[in-house]
């Protein structure tokens, strides 16, 4: 009886299993890469987090608003850093409304013009 050749399914294995062996290492690269990637380029600085993003907006602005708010209060009572804080307080939120004149006040601006009036 002449000796058998492998059947179709067991070429297909061993061919299968070579394949494997010379792609794992890639793979396994790649993977590491994957998840090592975005860590080190947020430890780098490439990244920034939305979070991180919106509370450095979130600052600008209020400084810009702080910068209006101080030049308005300066304009309407002159020499600011000599009042008490509590004055200094009640005038910076009286202008820190927005818009202008307007009724809602932010606090985060309102602290920073008080800091303000305060140099």
């Amino acid at each position: 009886m002449p000796v058998a050749t492998p059947s179709a399914f067991a070429r297909f294995r061993a061919d299968a299993a070579v394949r494997w062996t010379r792609a794992k290492p890639l793979l396994l690269a790649l993977c590491v890469g994957l998840v090592a990637g975005p860590i080190i380029s947020g430890m780098v600085g490439f990244q920034m987090r939305t979070s991180t993003a919106h509370a450095m907006a979130h600052n600008g602005v209020v400084e810009q608003q702080a910068i209006y708010c101080a030049g308005r209060a300066r304009a309407d009572t002159p020499d600011t850093a000599r009042l008490d804080w509590t004055a200094r307080n009640a005038l910076a939120r009286r202008f820190a409304t927005y818009p202008a004149g307007g009724t809602s006040i932010d606090s985060d601006v309102a602290t920073a013009c008080a800091d303000r009036l305060a140099r």
